[in-house]
């Protein structure tokens, strides 16, 4: 298991914008963004070191040039990073961020994570029963988005039907043929999802951790103030 999880790619999507962090995401991206003395994407390195894993992609679009900056080649995590740069085009969304991505990512199957959640989750138990073609991992629905997502049923499959949803957590993991045959472009994830339900074909966990979407100013600064004693 622990080569297992050493030779899987985790990409951390951290090309967006960030409009609804303005005016803090200006002049930084938004997963550079402070938490204690470490940014938000640093939190995550230093998990997923600590977990076993090697190979980070990290996909960059706004701001780009600050991240190898404040990053570099990863060496400093115990990691391998290689940039995904998507500068040049704009941000390509997540599912065209990670058609652009695949020649980097040197595993079948990987794992994704959105850079601007906050999460105690171990990303290694997605390697321990990795999915046909996708899996989520979901979590209890947050204030800001009351309907949920997606139904989980007791098989594990994820469904557009359920009366009580769960909200998708940013975290994934999934086969490159899920992304193999889309056009180079933008594109969302969302299409995606709804064909694979519909093919009854993605599945679902759930995150009993913690777990925050650093979405706004305000729940930066709770974060901030929650984690403000020493470690």
């Amino acid at each position: 298991m622990d080569s297992l999880i050493a030779n899987t790619t985790v990409v951390l999507l951290a090309a967006g914008h960030g409009k609804r962090m303005l005016p803090l995401t200006k002049s930084t991206p938004k997963p550079l963004l402070t938490v204690g003395q470490h940014s938000l994407i640093e939190h995550h390195l230093k998990r997923i070191s600590a977990q076993g894993f090697k190979h980070v992609v990290i996909n960059i679009a706004h701001l780009a040039e600050q991240f190898p900056t404040a990053l570099g080649d990863g060496q400093q995590y115990g990691l391998r990073i290689d940039y995904s740069d998507e500068s040049q085009t704009g941000a390509l969304e997540t599912a065209g961020g990670l058609k652009n991505a695949l020649t980097l990512i040197k595993s079948d199957p990987f794992i994704t994570i959105n850079a601007d959640i906050w999460t105690d989750y171990d990303f290694s138990n997605l390697i321990k029963q990795p999915p046909q073609l996708a899996k989520l991992v979901m979590v209890d629905n947050p204030e800001h988005n009351p309907e949920g997502d997606f139904g989980l049923s007791d098989t594990g499959l994820l469904n557009n039907t359920a009366n009580e949803k769960l909200t998708f957590s940013g975290i994934a993991i999934y086969h490159k043929t899920v992304f193999e045959k889309l056009e180079h472009g933008k594109q969302a994830l969302a299409p995606i999802f709804h064909r694979l339900i519909d093919e009854n074909a993605l599945q679902g966990t759930k995150l009993m951790g913690e777990w925050q979407d650093i979405g706004t100013p305000e729940r930066l600064e709770e974060l901030r103030l929650k984690h403000a004693r020493p470690n």
